[in-house]
């Protein structure tokens, strides 16, 4: 079996798909790539057992089929140093041996039987399916796995949950502290249905997803979910369990409401926060008309600092406790100019929305406060 490929476009798959690849395996062939060659095309898996990556890619010319798996540093300690270039690569299924040559060079090394690769399990014809587009689910996931947690108690927080509803997919994660929720109105189902993403496969779709308006189609079932989109797929089991109901935790009035430049306000966090103490972060917020000041404190070593930025505000003099680095990550995660805080008063939580929003979504995101002690 024969096929040529290119270098460049060979070696950025690999690189993209040995992210699924754990550095330990249960089994030794899942640290490699499984090859198959049909139809003048070449499909490339990657796999940890839960997880099931694979991207296909159009071959410059072949000759015979047939499926193989390499080790995966292997190969890409081979193609990753190669500038552009076609590579000519012969594979000798009956003495398990690839021979690849390229401009100035040859490699050859071992391959091994791709029976031994396992087989992934078919979806359920009765799956779910939700059709999203691939810039707006990564930018989704960007924006909200910083919220998931690393709870071994409660494993349904540590992913992203994804509820299709009648009137809107939200794609929520939080981790009782602080709490994203995306919604989009133009994607909605006449059955409400639900799926919690784990967090190994939401990063490599977020290192995958090409940010542009391609479909992405996303099937589910109880167990796991198949994510298609233009350059290839990523099979994955879903966390089982009840997500918290996070609606009830989101604050339906917060008339006190400041609107503040976003990239001010981080730049003031940054710089009170290493003032503050190491163990609780605690940054004071206290705003009055046209001003937010912020203060941090370190009792145990005597530092402290105290910032003003302008803002406009409508309600009460207030002030409130944060967690700098929560507050940092939240306004981090927005994109807008101008951010809108949202507040009942010091015991209730927080919103942070962002000052320009489409029309077809709804950004909303939530910080829990913390005790000031006056």
């Amino acid at each position: 079996m024969r096929f040529t490929i290119s270098s460049t476009a060979l070696s950025s798959r690999l690189l993209s798909l040995s992210r699924v690849i754990n550095s330990k395996n249960t089994l030794p062939i899942l640290e490699c790539f499984l090859f198959e060659v049909h139809d003048g095309q070449l499909t490339i898996t990657a796999s940890d057992s839960e997880n099931v990556m694979q991207t296909t890619l159009n071959l410059e010319g072949s000759e015979g089929e047939g499926t193989f798996a390499v080790n995966n540093h292997t190969i890409l300690d081979a193609v990753k140093e190669l500038p552009e270039q076609p590579l000519n690569v012969d594979v000798n299924l009956g003495e398990f041996k690839i021979y690849i040559t390229y401009q100035n060079g040859s490699y050859n090394f071992p391959i091994l039987n791709a029976e031994e690769y396992p087989k992934t399990q078919p979806i359920a014809s009765d799956a779910t399916s939700i059709t999203i587009g691939s810039g707006i689910l990564a930018d989704n996931i960007t924006r909200s796995i910083f919220a998931t947690a690393q709870d071994e108690l409660r494993p349904v927080m540590n992913g992203i949950f994804f509820d299709l509803t009648t009137d809107w997919l939200a794609i929520v994660a939080t981790d009782g502290h602080k709490l994203v929720r995306n919604k989009n109105f133009a994607i909605k189902n006449d059955v409400p249905a639900s799926f919690i993403l784990p967090k190994k496969p939401a990063n490599l779709l977020k290192g995958t997803l090409a940010k542009d308006e391609s479909d992405v189609v996303i099937r589910f079932d109880s167990r796991s979910a198949e994510i298609s989109y233009t350059d290839g797929s990523l099979t994955c089991r879903l966390i089982e369990g009840k997500y918290p109901n996070y609606n009830s935790v989101i604050p339906e009035d917060n008339p006190n409401q400041i609107t503040i430049d976003r990239k001010s306000l981080i730049g003031a966090i940054r710089r009170v926060l290493p003032f503050s103490s190491d163990s609780s972060q605690l940054i004071r917020f206290h705003v009055t008309n046209g001003q937010l000041d912020l203060n941090a404190e370190d009792i145990d070593f005597s530092t402290s600092a105290k910032e003003s930025v302008t803002c406009e505000y409508n309600g009460n003099q207030m002030s409130i406790g944060f967690k700098g680095s929560s507050m940092l990550e939240i306004l981090s995660n927005l994109q807008s100019d101008d951010v809108n805080i949202q507040l009942a008063d010091p015991s209730r939580a927080g919103v942070v929305i962002p000052g320009d929003q489409s029309e077809t979504e709804h950004v909303l995101m939530l910080i829990m406060p913390m005790l000031l002690n006056d």
